[in-house]
This record gives structure tokens, C-alpha cells and sequence, in this order.
């Protein structure tokens, strides 16, 4: 993320001296090799579609929850809707290795057992309407995620970031695409 809004002040969309709480955050490696970023990179600037985003700006909200009833109002404003969803041991893993983050209020560390006292069982109540009996681990109730128009990876590719990073890619282009074409008829 502090890559991500460093590309974007670099750009001009924020003035250079943004100062933002992401990029107080320790990141951890990429798990994307860099040529495969590359790859994907050239592969949107040779896209023909990017005409489309001449005069627009892409927003791209990352969220934890964005998919639940507590989040129905924004909902309609959204485009496209992915879902990477994550396992309790990915999870785990993942947030246990944060030295902490900043938040609004300032440094949070999370104390002992907060992935398994907060963080994940808020996942399985806010996620769960989308899987066969709500075990989010489980398979996606597809009804759901089609009257919801959320898409999701391949259940086998869940958790290979190279897949899931030319998934995105490719699921973004294809939007952007199908909303030029729709436009233009």
C-alpha cells in the first residue's frame, strides 16, 4: 500500500508532500516476482481498453469487509466487486507477522490472541452468507456471489498471489472494457 501511494504522489494525483499513515507500515516482501509485475505492467500499457481511463480516475478500495450487510450503501457504487478470500491459517500468519500498524488514533499492536478472538471470527459472521454453510473455508454459495455480483479466483488458484495478481489484472481490464463498450452502443 505505501508503494502504491508513493507510484500514485509520484503521479500527481496526491500533492508531493502527502504525508499518509500507510507509509508508517512495515511491508513485508513482495510474494510477486518482479518479472511477473513487469509482465503485467506491459501488458496494460500495450491494452488498448486504458483509452477508456483517459478522462477518469480508477479507485481501488482494499478492504477486509467490504462485502457484508453492514457495507449495503456503498455497495452500488462499486463497479466491480472482487473477493480474495484468505484462510484462518493464512490469516493468522499474516497478521501475527505485522509489528503493527498506524491507525487514525496512532500505533496499533495487536495484543495476544486478537486474530482469534476479533479479527477472524468477524470475518466468518461478515463472510459467511457467501459460502455453503457459512464455513468460509468451505465452497462459495455461487448463487449468492451472482445475485451479489461478486467474483471470485478460482477456488484452486486461491492463495497463489502470481495468479491472483494477473487475475485482478485481468478482471479490471475486462470491467473497463465492458463499460466502454456499453457506453459507445
Amino acid at each position: 500500500m505505501a508503494e502504491s501511494l508513493a507510484h500514485i504522489s509520484q503521479h500527481g494525483v496526491f500533492p508531493p508532500d502527502h504525508d499518509s499513515k500507510e507509509d508508517r507500515n512495515s511491508v513485508s516482501a513482495c510474494p510477486v516476482p518482479n518479472d511477473v509485475i513487469e509482465k503485467q505492467k506491459s501488458k496494460v500499457q500495450a491494452w488498448p481498453g486504458k483509452k477508456a481511463l483517459e478522462d477518469k480516475r480508477l479507485c481501488i478500495l482494499d478492504g477486509f469487509l467490504m462485502y457484508p450487510e453492514s457495507m449495503s450503501q456503498i455497495q452500488p457504487y462499486l463497479s466491480l466487486k472482487l473477493f480474495v478470500r484468505t484462510t484462518h491459517a493464512r490469516c493468522k500468519q499474516r497478521r501475527e507477522a505485522r509489528d503493527g500498524y498506524a491507525t487514525v488514533e496512532g500505533w496499533w499492536v495487536d495484543p495476544p490472541g486478537y486474530v482469534d478472538k476479533i479479527v477472524w471470527p468477524n470475518y466468518v459472521q461478515d463472510h459467511g452468507f457467501m459460502f455453503e454453510y457459512g464455513d468460509v473455508e468451505g465452497h462459495y454459495k455461487r448463487e449468492v456471489l451472482d445475485k451479489e455480483g461478486i467474483e471470485t479466483i478460482q477456488e484452486e488458484k486461491e492463495g497463489d498471489m502470481v495468479e491472483m495478481l494477473k487475475w485482478v489484472v485481468d478482471e479490471v481490464m475486462a470491467a473497463v472494457d465492458k463499460e466502454a463498450k456499453e457506453r459507445s452502443a
